[in-house]
């Protein structure tokens, strides 16, 4: 690890795994179906468009990658973590779908732990973009709420 923040992709990549738990739905709706599906596909097109945009500059850990452009247009005037986002539109989709008391704890604990990542990555923004990432911080939420720095 090159960061000691870097356990948060660990917690990350485990709650995601844990998301795959198998058991049978609890309750079954065609509308909580619908709605299901609707949000994972969100939430994928909006992951898909993060990436998209970062490019070769997306990396897994909380830190940029070196000499990584900061992006403040396209899906990036939205939020300043739109792969969070949508990883957390798009697993809520799942969550739904398979109705599991155990899946909606964990994926409490993945929002969680996506929200600090973002907290955490933000100060290496900051290092390494200085007052040109504050100033989309103070105009561009976070994940969907929370503009500047804190």
């Amino acid at each position: 690890m090159r960061h000691r923040s870097d356990w948060l992709v660990i917690a990350q990549f485990t709650l995601l795994a844990l998301l795959l738990l198998p058991g049978a739905p609890l309750w079954s709706m065609p509308w909580m179906t619908a709605l299901a599906v609707i949000a994972a596909i969100a939430g994928l097109a909006l992951a898909a468009a993060g990436v998209v945009a970062l490019g070769r500059d997306i990396v897994p850990w909380v830190a940029p990658r070196d000499r990584a452009a900061l992006r403040t247009t396209g899906v990036f005037r939205l939020t300043r973590n739109p792969v969070y986002l949508g990883i957390l539109t798009g697993s809520a989709g799942w969550v739904l779908w398979r109705a599991r008391i155990e899946l909606i704890v964990v994926w409490l604990l993945l929002a969680a732990v996506l929200i600090v990542k973002a907290h955490v990555e933000q100060r290496y923004l900051v290092e390494a973009f200085g007052d040109d990432y504050r100033a989309y911080a103070a105009r561009t939420p976070l994940i969907v709420w929370g503009r500047g720095i804190r």
